[in-house]
């Protein structure tokens, strides 16, 4: 049996309201394509469904098990309109996004908390990968998008737009404070412990670039798994580190490591958004890109 189905929603609602023409009237529609409607529905299903009186209609038998079908039907299909326009309305709704850690603290960790404030119901799913990874979860679909630091070999359809940049510097733990006073070149660091990132990130690759540019080879003594271990290692004097100036800051105000002064200058970097344009995204999605992409200071 194939019937139509706006025959059936005009059913629910003459049904409800046992006369046509209120339904017609609660439809934006006319009585006689109401009556059309159900005549031709009572046709095709070959049964009666309505019982004609003077104040309207009555449900026969086959009439009231069809409708406790269809009301059941009607209430879904009306939650899940109540629920696409709360989403729609920015009310509910999920948005999932994948992170570098250099990326999350010292750039989307004050976007999302604004953000959070204006949009309460909206839920936020945060991934902790690497550069490469998040890249890759963009492609795949399991996030929304990404927000990740340079360089990110982004590949169509991904798109990538730089949203602020950020810059680098070479800190010491205290047993270190002697080189606080000099200036170093790259070639000068052959003679230290350090530290920086696995060969699997970005950053590695970024460094690993800069030493070959100046004829040197990136050999750290200490590999530190994720972007907030290298501090602490720092400061536990394993070794010299770059490290996003920002994220220094404070542990350089405490005097617990100090900066040294590099004579080469190290090329900023860029936090930027990674999303696929031929994916589309749900309303909270769009809504927070929209908001990082307004935001952007590059």
């Amino acid at each position: 049996m194939n019937v139509n189905f706006e025959y059936y929603k005009i059913f629910y609602y003459v049904a409800k309201y046992q006369n046509f023409t209120r339904a017609a009237h609660a439809m934006g529609n006319s009585q006689p394509n109401v009556t059309r409607a159900m005549n031709c529905l009572e046709q095709e299903t070959h049964c009666t469904l309505f019982i004609r009186t003077n104040r309207g209609v009555q449900l026969t038998p086959e009439g009231e098990h069809l409708y406790g079908h269809i009301a059941a039907a009607m209430a879904q299909v009306q939650m899940a309109e109540e629920e696409l326009a709360a989403s729609a309305s920015l009310e509910h709704g999920s948005v999932s996004i994948g992170a570098s850690e250099t990326a999350l603290n010292i750039y989307l960790l004050e976007k999302l908390k604004a953000f959070h404030t204006e949009y309460p119901g909206i839920r936020l799913k945060m991934y902790n990968h690497s550069t490469p990874q998040a890249v890759r979860s963009v492609g795949s679909g399991e996030v929304d998008f990404a927000v990740v630091t340079t360089p990110t070999d982004a590949q169509p359809p991904l798109q990538e737009v730089h949203l602020q940049s950020f810059r680098e510097i070479l800190v010491g733990g205290l047993a270190y404070t002697a080189l606080a006073s000099q200036e170093l070149t790259l070639s000068d660091l052959e003679h230290y412990s350090f530290i920086s990132l696995g060969k699997e990130t970005m950053t590695y690759r970024f460094y690993h670039q800069l030493f070959l540019s100046q004829g040197l080879e990136l050999a750290p003594d200490t590999e530190a798994a994720t972007a907030d271990q290298i501090l602490p290692l720092v400061q536990c004097d394993l070794g010299l580190a770059f490290i996003p100036e920002t994220m220094a800051r404070e542990a350089i105000q405490k005097r617990q490591i100090v900066q040294i002064h590099l004579r080469e200058e190290i090329p900023p970097r860029q936090i930027c958004l990674v999303y696929d344009r031929q994916r589309p995204m749900s309303a909270a999605a769009r809504q927070l890109k929209t908001t990082l992409l307004k935001e952007r200071t590059d």
